[in-house]
C-alpha cells in the first residue's frame, strides 16, 4: 500500500483515484506483486466461490454501482450519433473500396462455429445487423448485458472455434494482443484466487449479420478488460469500438508490459517537445492534477473518455495540432495511430490508415503528465476519423490506490459515425440502393 490517506467509494473504487494532489503522482519502482491483497482481505474473500451471475449480484448491492448502471443504461437507450467534437456529425468521411470483398476467412470461420452449436445457441448467438446490442459491451469483470454466448459456459470446441472466428478477422499480432489480454485476465483470476469470476473464458460472444465475403456482418467478443467490435462491409473491416486492458499488465517482471511498445512510443514522442510545443501538448502536470475541472476523473473511467457507453460522446479536441510537430514527431503519432490499429490486418490497416493520413492537420496529440516516463499519464490521439487513448489506473484487484502502470485501460473509435462501421455500412447501402 502507499499510505496515501484513503476512503473507499463502494469497497472497489476508491476515492484516491479521483482527489487532485498538488504533489507528484510517482509510478512505484517494485513489481506488482507487492501489491497484492491478502488473500483474506473481505474484497477477495468475500468473492470467493462465486460465479459470475453470484458475483454480479453481489456487486450490485453498491449504491454507488447501483446509480453508475441506472447512468450508463439511459446512454445505452439513446439513438445512436457517433462521439463527436462539437455535437455536430460530420460526412463523407470513410470510404468503401470498389473492390467489395475483403476475404472469405472470417465469414467460413463463423459458419464453422455455427455448425457446430445447437438451435438455442444459434438463436442466443445471432442478432440483426442494426441490432442496439451492439452497444451493449462493457469491460467490468460483473456482467452488465446479457448478449451472445458466454465462452465459460461453452465446451471447448465451441471455444477454440469462436477464437478461430477472431483469428481468421485480425492480424497475427493483433490476435495475439486480444488473446494475451484474456490471458492475463485468467492470470489476475489465479492471483486472487477468484477464477470463477475472472478467466480466460470471462467472455461473452456474438454475430451479427449473416457472415458473408460481401454482406456486412460482424462479431463482437467482450469481458473484463477486452472488448472487440468487428464488421466487415463493402470490403472494409472496422475494429471499433476496442477497449483492452489489463490488471496486471504485465505477466511476471520478466514479460514487457501489453503495451510497452505503444507506451515507450508516446514517451518518445512527449519527450521530444520543445518548450513551446510542451506548452500546447501537456494538459495537466499529472493524472490527478487539481486544476482539472470537476468530473473529469471519473472513478470508474478515470481519466478515459471513449469507453462503454459514450458512443454519443461530445469530446472536444485539446492539446497540439499535428500541424505544429516537425516531421520526426508527425511520424511517432503514426507509428501511435497504427498501434491502435494493430487488430486490423495489413491491407485493411493501411486503408484505415489512409483516413487517419488525410486528416493529419485536424489531428490533436494531448498528454497529461510528466513525459520522462517517473509518473503514470494519460493521452489522447483525436482526429475527424480516429479517437485513441491510454490510460494508467490505480488498482482494483491490486492495492495501488493511485494510478501505475500495473493497470492499463485503451481504448479505440471512429468518431463521427463509423463505430461498428455505422457509417460505412450507411454508404454501403446507399451505393446498393438500400434502405
Amino acid at each position: 500500500m502507499d499510505g496515501t490517506p484513503d476512503t473507499d467509494i463502494d469497497g472497489f473504487f476508491s476515492a484516491a483515484r479521483v482527489t487532485g494532489r498538488t504533489d507528484a503522482v510517482e509510478l512505484p519502482t517494485d513489481s506488482y506483486l507487492n501489491h497484492l491483497f491478502d488473500l483474506d482481505d473481505p474484497k477477495l474473500a468475500g468473492a470467493r466461490g462465486m460465479d459470475y451471475e453470484e458475483f454480479t449480484r453481489d456487486r450490485y448491492q453498491a449504491p454507488f454501482l447501483r446509480d453508475l448502471l441506472n447512468q450508463w443504461n439511459v446512454l445505452y437507450r439513446e439513438p445512436f450519433v457517433g462521439i463527436t467534437s462539437d455535437g455536430r456529425v460530420r460526412e463523407n468521411l470513410y470510404a468503401l473500396p470498389e473492390d467489395d470483398s475483403a476475404g472469405p476467412e472470417p465469414a467460413v470461420a463463423a459458419h464453422r462455429l455455427l455448425d457446430l452449436l445447437d438451435d438455442e445457441q444459434r438463436r442466443r448467438v445471432a442478432y440483426a445487423m442494426d441490432a442496439n446490442e451492439w452497444r451493449a459491451w462493457s469491460n467490468p469483470e460483473f456482467v452488465i448485458h446479457r448478449v451472445g454466448l458466454r465462452l465459460e459456459d461453452l465446451g471447448d470446441k465451441a471455444v477454440a472455434a469462436v477464437l478461430d472466428v477472431v483469428r481468421a478477422s485480425l492480424s497475427a499480432e493483433g490476435y495475439e494482443r486480444v488473446c494475451t489480454a484474456m490471458s492475463l485476465n485468467g492470470y489476475l483470476g489465479e492471483l486472487v484466487d477468484l477464477p470463477t469470476v475472472m478467466n480466460e473464458r470471462s467472455y461473452w460472444f456474438s454475430l451479427f449479420g449473416t457472415p458473408d465475403a460481401r454482406e456486412p456482418w460482424g462479431w463482437q467478443l467482450f469481458g473484463h478488460h477486452v472488448a472487440v467490435n468487428f464488421v466487415s462491409v463493402g470490403g472494409r473491416h472496422v475494429i471499433a469500438p476496442v477497449f483492452l486492458g489489463a490488471e496486471p499488465a504485465q505477466r511476471d517482471d520478466t514479460r514487457p508490459p501489453l503495451f510497452d511498445h505503444r507506451e515507450r512510443t508516446a514517451l518518445r514522442l512527449a519527450g521530444s517537445l520543445n518548450e513551446r510545443q510542451r506548452s500546447q501538448a501537456i494538459v495537466y502536470a499529472s493524472v490527478l492534477d487539481p486544476a482539472m475541472p470537476a468530473g473529469r476523473v471519473h472513478p470508474a473511467d478515470e481519466r478515459h473518455v471513449a469507453g462503454a457507453f459514450r458512443d454519443n460522446r461530445v469530446v472536444a479536441y485539446e492539446g497540439i495540432r499535428a500541424g505544429d510537430l516537425d516531421d520526426e514527431q508527425r511520424d511517432l503519432l503514426r507509428e501511435l495511430a497504427a498501434d491502435f490499429l494493430l487488430l486490423l490486418t495489413p491491407a485493411q490497416r493501411d486503408r484505415t490508415l489512409a483516413e487517419f493520413d488525410a486528416c493529419l492537420t485536424e489531428t490533436w496529440f494531448s498528454w497529461y503528465g510528466a513525459t520522462d516516463g517517473t509518473q503514470p499519464f494519460y493521452f489522447r490521439i483525436h482526429s475527424p476519423v480516429m479517437l485513441a487513448e491510454l490510460d494508467h489506473h490505480a488498482g482494483v484487484w491490486l492495492a495501488n490506490r493511485l494510478p501505475a502502470r500495473f493497470h492499463v485501460h485503451t481504448t479505440l473509435r471512429h468518431p463521427n459515425g463509423n463505430d461498428y462501421g455505422r457509417a460505412l455500412l450507411a454508404r454501403w447501402r446507399e451505393r446498393d440502393g438500400q434502405r
